[in-house]
């Protein structure tokens, strides 16, 4: 366990509480919109455009709060946001109507999208020279993590009873609790200052850090390949067996968490991102492909076809997350990383709700043409993506007398 955990007792605090958060992810996604429907009886449009609400609300959410943690501190707010996301996702248990769910939608999309900004200084914070490498340590915890709590929720939907999927609401809202209680074993830290509490609105400012996020945004449209496209392509469009939705999702899962950190520790500065980038768009667009490829072969082909474009999707999202970690904390000064994380999130926040109608428009709807335009357009993203980032580094943030 000891090679296992991060060093440092900051390190150690934020993956448990990332690891509390994630499995509440997990709970939350493989149940969530399982119990509206169900349970309390919501049409799927209803509750897809609650999802579509919340994540709406979510971009502006992100900016402000991460403001807020470069202001007061991103400890304090971190944790009040985990208090926030305990009481939000209790309230998810009284919703009868869809007016109810709407608002608590909003709410819980405004949650998720601070939990991240204000995440992001403590990644800084505790990460030490190289921020990236830690971020992709917690992004290895958090798909384990999800993918167990998804497990968890398995149990509830198999039982199919109200009983059961309110079992796994509370559990969510638990996770959130126990996530904010966690971060109270915190080391006090202080923020290398540069004044960025008092930047205003500094990096809606920064057309270097505006023109990386958009670039993001774009790259960041794959990440409902394997949860949104890949099963209905193997549903409707190949004789692969049902059970390789499943099989695709767990090889994903462990690729990343496996390869997540080792690829991290190759990408140190900007110009490395760069590079990495290229490498995740070339990786990216060949998964595609072969996944493409998997429409007309037999049920055998078919399933290899899908294993091997899996393989090399994996290696591009993870090059990808690499490197766009280090570009959001690269070019982000130390002390105004809240707020600077906050519009990085917007891009993302974007492209996830814009991510399912582009992949129903082109590979759903148009087969393998439309593969191929989604394939290259990542590719000639990630190609553009360098001469974004490699004139622009900042130094690393150091700390000032962190309590052990």
């Amino acid at each position: 366990m000891e090679a296992l955990l991060p060093a440092g007792r900051g390190q150690r605090v934020i993956a448990m509480t990332s690891f509390v958060h994630s499995f509440g992810s997990g709970l939350s996604l493989a149940a969530g919109a399982l119990f509206f429907t169900r349970i309390v009886g919501l049409p799927a449009s209803q509750v897809a455009g609650g999802l579509f609400a919340g994540a709406i609300a979510g971009l502006g959410a992100g900016v402000y709060v991460g403001r807020w943690a470069d202001r007061w501190g991103p400890k304090r707010v971190q944790i009040a946001v985990a208090a926030c996301g305990t009481v939000v996702n209790t309230g998810l248990l009284l919703v009868h109507t869809f007016w109810a769910y709407l608002l608590v939608s909003l709410l819980s999309g405004a949650v998720v999208a601070a939990s991240w900004s204000t995440l992001a200084p403590l990644v800084r914070g505790f990460g030490g020279p190289t921020p990236a490498v830690f971020r992709g340590y917690l992004r290895s915890v958090g798909n384990l993590a999800i993918a167990l709590g998804a497990v968890a929720a398995g149990f509830a939907i198999q039982l199919d009873t109200r009983a059961a999927f309110l079992t796994v609401m509370i559990g969510r809202s638990l996770t959130y609790l126990l996530s904010g209680l966690i971060l109270l074993r915190l080391p006090p830290f202080t923020l290398q200052d540069g004044g960025g509490a008092g930047r205003g609105w500094a990096a809606l400012r920064d057309r270097t850090y505006l023109a990386a996020t958009a670039v993001n945004a774009v790259m960041s449209l794959h990440f409902t390949v394997p949860t949104f496209l890949l099963p209905l392509w193997i549903v409707e469009h190949t004789a692969a067996p049902r059970w390789t939705i499943s099989a695709m999702l767990v090889l994903n899962t462990i690729l990343v968490v496996v390869l997540q950190v080792r690829f991290s520790r190759s990408i140190g500065d900007v110009p490395s991102a760069g590079r990495a980038m290229r490498r995740a768009g070339a990786a990216l667009s060949a998964g595609l492909v072969l996944m493409a490829l998997a429409e007309k072969p037999p049920s055998a082909l078919a399933v290899l076809l899908l294993a091997a474009g899996t393989v090399a999707y994996t290696l591009g999202e993870i090059w990808h997350s690499a490197a766009s970690a280090e570009y959001s904390f690269g070019l982000a000064p130390a002390d105004a990383q809240g707020q600077y994380a906050g519009v990085f999130g917007l891009g993302h926040g974007l492209a996830e709700g814009v991510s399912p109608a582009v992949m129903s428009a082109l590979p759903l709807a148009l087969g393998l043409p439309g593969w191929l335009v989604l394939a290259l357009l990542l590719l000639a993203t990630g190609l553009a993506c360098h001469p974004f980032m490699t004139h622009v580094s900042r130094p690393p943030l150091s700390l000032k007398s962190p309590v052990a």
